[in-house]
């Protein structure tokens, strides 16, 4: 039989001892390319590279068996089989490109839990042993290489041992899913090793490791016995912090946002919590937690925070389209790390209905803001802004402008919140005629997400209110405005190719009248972010057939999401909703409903989404069907 160099051919009372390993499939790589510029990334092109004297072959590989998912798995693994577009160097590359293959194949047996496979390789017919020691190849090209693989029987876990020199470990193997008579692929193994140390990372013990492995394999029962010994060495308390790499940042401020409990027992999801509130900074490209070596009676671990910071200024642009509401189009500058202690100033703008409107009666906005991580503490941060906007929904045209100020605090990783104060000026033509309002008020809002993707979500829940008691300074009026937004996603299957989401959304307005509150801040549904297929801001009530918005809102949303392939997917859904006149739902009136399906496009930045819908009780200015293009899920 032949073998490569991880495989062991023996009797059947013989036993041999095996190294463990685990294969990776090599996947093929695309990209999506615009003028050599590849917005989703991709392998790059090797023009301006050529490999000398390259060595062309054509490779085929066969399982003895027949089995065809086995085969599907090891060609997927096989360097031979997946790179054969890519010729190597020489005869001497073709050769050591088949001794890694031999090794990536049975190491993928080795995961399929078969340890008495063999793998055969030939080149232009010559075995790879022989290959290898005259160093010679016939001249016919491409050369003809064969993959035999034998796979052999699937083995099962038979005597299985965990130790540790600490009591805090559970010996029980099926814990660690190293069940007896289970199949016994190497993946589980080397997951049980990897949640034995981080379970003694865990409870304070930040060099555990496994200090020795005997895996064994008995060809003669076609069982794998395995025993592993961990070493958690010296429990350890968080000592002193450093950090190197800033040049603007001051390091001062990076101790003060990682939040490492100094003198605290030692944690990994310390480190983890101190590596997000880092990045959220927005001004590290990179970021390490170099842990130095333990010391001291009482077990000190000192801690180097390695960063380097991003480039400061920072200019970006985007794009949005739909059939009811045209283009729109974004630009804003910003300038990171402003006095040196994560602050953040943006300029931003943005134009929209474009090709729907005039020129002057176009959607325009102006806004700059200001932010300040870190001002009560690590968890609190300050956040400023002046916007000017104009607004020309079919319902009304607004020019507003706004200055506010927030306190902001991060009570969890999933729970955030923010107060401050508002003011508010408006000049507005709806059919109510021409107003302008003068609002103060006090806003927040409190907001909850566990969700695990936020552009394409498959658990979790979000939910977020919002509340703002107001006075209107130049109509004499006292207003409150509350709105809260609830949604939720499941996953029917492991791979989560089949996802149910639902959203629910529902607010009101206490306000003497419709014509009290600006139109601006009126509900209204309709449009992409509320009932797809109705137009933007054209569902509610109306005076003399124009919409004028309501105090209170509905709008519920249910999509059914299915992943096709790994960057296709496909989406159906149904929206409904309504706005009232009353502070309080009127729900003898029907609701507007909304049907209509989706394309996904899956990117490394999120899915691309085109949606279409109709709605099936439109009204006046509303569109047969209406399309929908953006970056990330609906909701």
């Amino acid at each position: 039989m032949a073998a490569g160099p991880f495989c062991v051919s023996r009797s059947a009372a013989a036993i041999a001892t095996l190294l463990l390993c685990l294969a990776l499939p090599v996947v093929p790589a695309t990209a999506f390319e615009i003028f050599g510029w590849k917005p989703f990334g991709g392998e790059e092109e090797e023009q301006g590279e050529a490999v000398p004297d390259p060595t062309p072959y054509e490779a085929e590989l066969a399982v003895s068996t027949g089995d065809e998912d086995l085969t599907g798995d090891l060609k997927g693994a096989s360097l031979l089989v997946q790179q054969q577009d890519k010729p190597p160097s020489g005869e001497a590359g073709l050769i050591a490109r088949a001794l890694s293959d031999r090794e990536r194949l049975v190491a993928k047996l080795y995961s399929e839990g078969r340890y008495g496979g063999t793998v055969s390789i030939k080149l232009a017919g010559i075995p790879l042993e022989t290959a290898l020691e005259q160093s010679d190849l016939p001249n016919a090209r491409p050369v003809k290489v064969s993959i035999l693989v034998n796979p052999g029987p699937v083995f099962t876990f038979g005597n299985v041992s965990i130790s540790s020199n600490t009591s805090e470990l559970s010996t029980d193997p099926s814990f660690w899913g190293l069940t007896q008579g289970e199949p016994a692929e190497s993946g589980k193994i080397l997951s049980a090793e990897g949640r034995i140390v981080a379970l003694l990372r865990g409870r304070g013990y930040p060099k555990a490791k496994i200090a020795e492995r005997r895996i064994t394999a008995d060809h003669s029962s076609n069982r794998l016995d395995v025993a592993l010994v961990a070493d958690a060495g010296p429990q350890a308390r968080f000592g002193p912090v450093a950090v190197n790499g800033t040049e603007v940042t001051d390091p001062d401020f990076v101790k003060q946002q990682a939040m490492l409990p100094e003198g605290g027992i030692y944690s990994p999801e310390d480190i983890a919590r101190a590596r997000k509130r880092l990045n959220d900074l927005g001004i590290f490209s990179s970021i390490r937690f170099v842990e130095g070596d333990i010391a001291g009676p009482d077990g000190t671990l000192p801690i180097t925070i390695e960063v380097s910071e991003r480039k400061r200024h920072v200019i970006g642009a985007g794009a949005s389209w739909s059939s009811t509401e045209g283009f729109g189009v974004e630009a804003y500058w910003r300038r990171r790390n402003l006095f040196g202690r994560g602050e953040l100033l943006s300029v931003e703008g943005s134009v929209g209905r474009i090709g729907t409107e005039s020129f002057e009666n176009q959607e325009y906005s102006a806004r700059i803001a200001f932010e300040k991580p870190g001002v009560f503490g690590p968890l609190t941060s300050f956040s400023t802004s002046l916007e000017a906007r104009q607004e020309n929904p079919d319902a009304y045209k607004s020019r507003t402008a706004t200055f506010n100020a927030f306190l902001n605090r991060e009570f969890s990783d999933t729970l955030k919140g923010r107060a401050g104060a508002e003011v508010f000026f408006a000049d507005e033509e709806d059919a109510f005629g021409e107003n302008e309002y003068l609002l103060v008020g006090l806003p927040a809002d409190l907001t909850f997400d566990n969700r695990d993707d936020k552009l394409n979500p498959s658990k979790g829940v979000f939910a977020a209110v919002f509340a703002e008691p107001a006075y209107d300074t130049l109509n004499s009026n006292a207003m409150g405005f509350v709105k809260g937004t609830v949604s939720s996603y499941y996953a029917l299957d492991k791979a989560k190719r089949f996802i149910l989401a639902g959203r629910v959304s529902l607010g009101s307005i206490f306000a003497p009248s419709i014509e009290s509150v600006p139109a601006s801040r009126r509900l209204i549904a309709g449009g992409g972010g509320s009932i797809r297929g109705y137009a933007y801001r054209n569902v509610g009530p109306r005076v003399n057939g124009e919409v004028v918005g309501g105090r209170s809102l509905v709008e519920l949303s249910g999509e059914v999401r299915v992943r096709v392939t790994e960057t296709i997917g496909v989406v159906g859904f149904v929206d409904a909703g309504n706005a009232y006149e009353d502070s309080v739902p009127d729900f003898s009136e029907e609701l507007k409903v909304g049907v209509g399906a989706g394309l996904r496009y899956f990117t490394p930045i999120g899915p691309l989404r085109v949606d279409a819908a109709i709605p099936l009780d439109p009204g006046k200015d509303d569109p047969d069907f209406a399309l929908y293009v953006g970056l990330s899920q609906a909701f």
